[in-house]
């Protein structure tokens, strides 16, 4: 129970970081491209300390486990470009709303790719969740960051979705390897990605901007990381489901009291209907209930 207890601190901690990472995203003030450069540097110098005091880069790296970890490298190192740079577009709450259709597109992917079965209730939760994008889509940003381009925003949200759906399935190859390395090695692979693009003639001049680089690298992925993954080997899968809406929950405060974005009342519905649809399918609500076979007493 002790257990229990401390790995829903744990994972509670964790998404509360991860709720706050618009805000320093923000307030780094440079474009998202710079701002995940510096996250795979300054994360991967924190995992790389984890790794070693853990003892996770003695025997454990083969050239088949780097390759999918590369590989699933590049699909988080996109995921987070795209939803960093929906952020100023379409806002910080938007944003997060959408980008959790995640669950959709992971069912999807075992539907289409592993012959996983769609039951009726999953087709009912993909319905409201479209329902509610629906709703988004539709609606009218006002005030806060949100406005420079809604719609593609929106879309932006919706590829680190698939990408980090993407990065999902493929992190299933690695069965067995501690997450701690395969983030290190997904860091690493996104400095080797992006240095070409990322603009270090023109560095951040304040300490501000320095400050939130650090601490989205350090806080919202090593320290995150090391929070996340404890609370997984002590929680039951329903539990780590139920708490991961701490994040688009943090998320939409962050955004109402930070930056003053006020949703009209179809986006409320809309993230409203995506956040419960999500929960619906992680925690495995049944909306009906597949029929007991009656008993035939001859």
């Amino acid at each position: 129970m002790k257990e229990q207890v401390r790995g829903t601190i744990e994972m509670t901690a964790a998404m509360t970081i991860l709720g706050t990472i618009g805000w320093f995203v923000v307030m780094s003030d440079r474009p998202a491209m710079d701002v995940v450069f510096w996250r795979c540097v300054f994360g991967a110098a924190s995992l790389l300390v984890i790794c070693t005091v853990m003892g996770l880069l003695r025997g454990l790296l083969n050239l088949r486990m780097l390759g999918w970890a590369a590989l699933g490298g590049v699909a988080i190192v996109t995921n987070w470009y795209m939803l960093f740079q929906s952020y100023p577009m379409a806002s910080i709450s938007v944003s997060t709303a959408v980008y959790n259709t995640q669950p959709f597109m992971l069912v999807l992917f075992g539907a289409a790719f592993f012959g996983e079965k769609l039951t009726a209730n999953k087709f009912i939760w993909l319905g409201i969740a479209f329902a509610g994008l629906l709703l988004i889509i539709a609606g009218k940003p006002q005030g806060g960051l949100g406005g420079s381009d809604y719609a593609g925003g929106i879309l932006m949200a919706l590829g680190a979705a698939f990408f980090w759906a993407t990065a999902a399935i493929i992190t299933k190859k690695l069965k067995g390897t501690p997450p701690h390395l395969i983030a290190l090695i997904q860091v690493c692979v996104g400095i080797l990605m992006l240095v070409p693009f990322a603009d270090l003639e023109n560095l951040p001049d304040s300490a501000l901007s320095w400050g939130s680089l650090i601490t989205v690298g350090v806080v919202h992925t090593g320290i995150m990381y090391v929070l996340m993954y404890g609370a997984v080997q002590k929680l039951p899968t329903h539990l780590q489901g139920s708490l991961s809406f701490i994040y688009p929950v943090v998320a939409i405060i962050v955004d109402l009291i930070a930056f003053g974005y006020r949703p009209d009342m179809g986006q409320i519905i809309g993230a409203i209907a995506i956040l419960i649809a999500a929960a619906g399918m992680n925690l495995g609500w049944q909306i009906i209930r597949p029929r007991t076979p009656r008993k035939v007493v001859f």
